[in-house]
C-alpha cells in the first residue's frame, strides 16, 4: 500500500510539474494564460489523487450529508410558522347560514421555495389518529390553551359529540379530560394561567413519575393583567425553564400570547395594564428566558401572536381571544411539527 501511494505522488509531481515547467517556457508572455493553465493542472491532480486517500473523501462525504439531514430538520422546524391569510368577504350563501361572520378566513404556509420544501400540510382526522394513536397530550394555560383543544378535538370528534363535549370544556377556570377511544388518544386540559402553576404541574410529573408525549403549556395575560411586572414574569420563566429542561416529555410545545387591540379589549383595566408596551415587555422576557427552541431551549414555539397579527381585528371580537381558524392554523403547526422531530412522513 505503501509503495503504491509513493508511486502515485511521483507520477503526480511529473504530471504537475513538468506541463507547468513546459507551460512557463513557451507562455512567459502571457502571465494569466500561464496561471489558468496551472490552476487546471493542479485541481485534476488532486481529483486523481482522491482515491490514494479514501479517508479525505469520506470525511467529506459524511459531513455533507449530516449538514444536509440536519439543516433540513432544523430549517424546517423554524418554518412551521410561517403562515399566511387569505380573507375574502362571505359568499353571499354562507351569509344566510352564518350572519355574523362576514369574512372567509383561509390560511396556508407560505408559498416560499424554502417553506414548500419542508411539504407541510394539512392532516385530516385519519392522519391525526395515526399520528397520535395512544398518546397522552396536556395542554396547560388559559383561555388560549382552552381554544387550541378546542381546535384539536374538533379535528378528531364528529360535530354531535363536538357539541356534547362543550359545556364541560369551557366550564369556567376548571380542568377537563377525554379519552378518545377510536384511536386511543388521551388528551387532559390543565387550567394554569400562571407561569408558577405551569411549574407546579412540571413538579407533580416528576413526583408521579408519569410524563405525557405530547405537552403544550402557556401563560402570561394573566400575570400581565394582575401583575404587570415583566421583570417578575421572567423570573417565573426561568424558573420553569429549570424544571422543563429534565422533563422526560419527547415533544414540548409553547403556546405565544396573543396580539391584543388595546382598542377593542372589554374593560378599562385591560386597556390600561394590556399596553402593546407591556406586551413587548412579556416577549422580551420570554425571549431573554431562552425556554423557546430558537433561542436554546426546550419548547418549540406555536406562535400565535404572529398567526393573530395576519388575520388581524376581522378574526376577534374582544381583541383577546380569536376566531377558532387561528387556533386551527396552531394544531396544524403542532401536528407537522411532530412529524419533523419523529422523523415521520405522510404517504399520500
Amino acid at each position: 500500500m505503501f509503495g503504491g501511494l509513493q508511486f502515485g505522488l511521483l507520477l503526480a509531481c511529473i504530471v504537475l510539474f513538468v506541463p507547468m515547467v513546459m507551460a512557463g517556457w513557451h507562455l512567459s508572455r502571457n502571465k494569466m494564460l500561464f496561471f489558468s493553465g496551472a490552476l487546471f493542472i493542479s485541481l485534476a491532480v488532486c481529483v486523481h489523487l482522491t482515491p490514494y486517500f479514501p479517508s479525505v473523501s469520506d470525511f467529506v462525504t459524511s459531513v455533507q450529508s449530516v449538514v444536509i439531514f440536519d439543516n433540513r430538520d432544523d430549517s424546517c422546524i423554524n418554518l412551521v410558522n410561517e403562515v399566511v391569510w387569505d380573507m375574502k368577504p362571505m359568499r353571499e350563501e354562507l351569509l344566510v347560514a352564518e350572519p355574523d361572520v362576514a369574512f372567509e378566513k383561509n390560511w396556508g404556509w407560505s408559498k416560499s421555495w424554502k417553506v414548500m420544501a419542508c411539504e407541510f400540510q394539512k392532516l385530516g382526522k385519519g392522519d391525526i389518529s395515526d399520528l397520535l394513536n395512544g398518546s397522552w397530550v396536556v395542554v396547560a394555560g388559559d383561555s388560549q390553551s382552552r381554544l387550541v383543544v378546542q381546535s384539536l378535538l374538533g379535528l378528531v370528534l364528529n360535530s354531535e359529540r363536538m357539541e356534547s363535549i362543550k359545556g364541560d370544556l369551557f366550564r369556567r377556570h376548571s380542568d377537563y379530560g377525554i379519552v378518545v377511544e377510536e384511536m386511543g388518544m388521551k388528551l387532559d386540559f390543565v387550567w394554569a394561567p400562571y407561569v408558577a402553576n405551569l411549574s407546579n404541574l412540571m413538579m407533580g410529573f416528576k413526583q408521579n413519575r408519569s410524563y405525557p408525549d405530547v405537552l403544550v403549556m402557556g401563560a402570561g395575560l394573566w400575570h400581565m393583567l394582575h401583575f404587570t411586572n415583566a421583570s417578575s414574569y421572567g423570573v417565573d420563566l426561568k424558573s420553569l425553564r429549570s424544571s422543563v429542561v429534565s422533563l422526560l416529555s419527547p415533544h414540548l410545545f409553547w403556546l405565544g400570547m396573543p396580539m391584543l387591540i388595546n382598542g377593542m379589549l372589554n374593560t378599562e383595566e385591560k386597556r390600561e395594564k394590556l399596553s402593546d408596551e407591556m406586551w413587548h415587555a412579556y416577549d422580551k422576557v420570554l425571549r431573554d428566558s431562552r425556554l423557546l427552541h430558537r433561542y436554546g431551549g426546550p419548547c418549540l414555539l406555536l406562535d400565535i401572536q404572529s398567526l393573530s397579527w395576519n388575520c388581524g381585528p376581522r378574526c376577534t371580537v374582544d381583541g383577546m381571544h380569536y376566531d377558532g381558524a387561528v387556533y386551527e392554523a396552531a394544531v396544524q403547526i403542532l401536528l407537522n411539527a411532530l412529524l419533523i422531530e419523529s422523523h415521520q412522513k405522510l404517504i399520500t
